[in-house]
């Protein structure tokens, strides 16, 4: 089979050709139908320093991924051959504490498809079964490959769902798009959605129009929620713009007693005034990583079922694998939404 390969330690990729993988007893085999390249990949593919400290040469890259069953191992009774699957991208161990107490998604040995062990931006793909999230007949397999970054987003706005009125998304990325499609279906008023790229704020507002776009290089994004919010900070913030900028902003939009849930990714750390920011605030912060196993992935069927929103609306692009060289180009120059790639 054809798979993409990370071989060396530097920038680039090579799309070689591979023997198609063996199942295990606890394994399914997928033949690929759509592949979404996400930042992990793009860190991957540029081969920076979150890259170097994690991935190990030779692999194949890519996780967030939709195929057709093809083959089960022995133990596999859920899915069968001819089902599509998303897969579920974490591969917890089963046995530690967190796995034991209902937190899968935060295993203490947490292997990942396409950084711990081999990926999916291949024509076939062996994953644990534990991974496979059955879709309904007919979905469309580019919604499945999106699955995956839309779980990020909605565990990370519905983790505490009670708590949500007012909300503000910082960070208006295809996963912070889908977050706010996620907040809209769900009635959130007033509704903002923040960045400081106007092509993806303007790609936010168009997907998004119950959401009122601010951009904080252009404005006092504080006074102007406020203004807009009865003089008040928002509820609920979630940050995903992974900045340090983005995370300072989070903490000031947020109202006395509002909640902070951090999903983006740091690359340096963050100043935080706890007595102004945390404690006379009486505010919570909270992490958020990946999608509960399997609470968030029920939630979104759920959601995708009452076809109120289209995820697919964030996809800009779409490559064959082959051409894969433009394709992560034009990832790396970030004029883009969401680009798939299709064996």
């Amino acid at each position: 089979m054809k798979a993409l390969r990370k071989t060396r330690p530097e920038k680039g990729a090579e799309l070689l050709e591979i023997p198609v993988p063996a199942v295990g007893p606890n394994d399914v085999k997928v033949q690929v139908k759509a592949a979404a390249i996400c930042g992990t990949d793009i860190h991957i593919y540029g081969w920076n320093e979150w890259a170097a400290q994690r991935i190990k040469t030779p692999m194949t890259f890519g996780h967030e991924i939709c195929g057709e069953v093809i083959e089960v191992g022995g133990n596999v009774s859920h899915v069968k051959p001819g089902d599509l699957v998303a897969c579920e991208t974490h591969i917890p161990c089963g046995h530690c504490f967190q796995c034991q107490t209902g937190n899968q998604h935060a295993c203490e040995d947490m292997k990942i498809l396409g950084v711990h062990v081999e990926g999916c931006f291949s024509d076939y793909a062996v994953f644990p079964s534990i991974c496979a999230w059955k879709l309904a007949p007919g979905t469309d397999p580019e919604l499945g490959a999106l699955m995956e970054p839309m779980g990020v987003g909605t565990h990370g706005l519905l983790v505490d769902p009670l708590k949500i009125g007012s909300v503000a998304i910082v960070g208006c990325g295809p996963i912070g798009i889908m977050t706010a499609q996620v907040a809209a279906a769900r009635g959130t008023h007033p509704l903002f959605v923040m960045d400081v790229n106007a092509e993806r704020l303007a790609m936010a507002e168009r997907i998004v129009p119950q959401a009122t776009g601010v951009n904080p290089a252009k404005v006092d994004a504080v006074a102007t929620i406020k203004g807009l919010n009865g003089g008040r900070g928002v509820d609920l913030c979630v940050e995903l713009s992974g900045s340090v900028a983005g995370t300072r902003l989070a903490l000031d939009l947020i109202r006395m007693g509002g909640q902070v849930n951090i999903v983006g990714l740091n690359s340096n750390p963050v100043s935080i005034d706890t007595c102004n920011d945390i404690v006379y605030k009486e505010a919570t912060i909270k992490g958020t990583t990946g999608r509960i196993m399997w609470d968030t992935w029920i939630q979104m069927d759920r959601l995708l079922a009452a076809k109120t929103f289209d995820i697919r609306q964030v996809v800009t692009h779409r490559f064959a694998l082959k051409d894969y060289e433009a394709a992560f180009n034009l990832a790396l120059s970030g004029k883009c939404g969401k680009i798939l790639l299709f064996p």
